[in-house]
């Protein structure tokens, strides 16, 4: 690509961008989205974060899926889900299952 090209794609994309994210202040209240459509957009972070972390968790260095005690990432984050659900505490639990995680590496590898 020339200097040019690059300038015109980061441009355009800067753009749409902006076009898509002012669009919900633009339009304000003028648009109404319907109550099922609002009800389902309430998932759409929680999906997003599994759609990130899902694959991290059981995939390994070479992309297979793992499910074995080997797998101190799939291990570190069952034991996050499981003190989540008891303490109820999202900070706490992103530090204990990074804790869990550090000694699974440190301690078994």
């Amino acid at each position: 690509m020339t200097e040019l090209e690059i300038w015109l794609t980061i441009l355009a994309m800067a753009l749409a961008t902006a076009v898509t994210r002012s669009s919900f202040w633009v339009i304000g209240e003028h648009v109404s989205i319907p109550t099922r459509v609002q009800e389902m957009l309430r998932y759409a972070p929680s999906c997003a974060l599994a759609a990130i972390i899902g694959p991290d968790l059981l995939l390994d260095t070479q992309g297979v899926v793992e499910f074995s005690f080997h797998n101190y990432k799939l291990l570190a984050g069952a034991a996050a889900i499981a003190y989540y659900l008891a303490r109820r505490n999202m900070l706490e639990t992103i530090i204990f299952g990074m804790a869990c995680f550090t000694a699974l590496r440190l301690l078994l590898s």
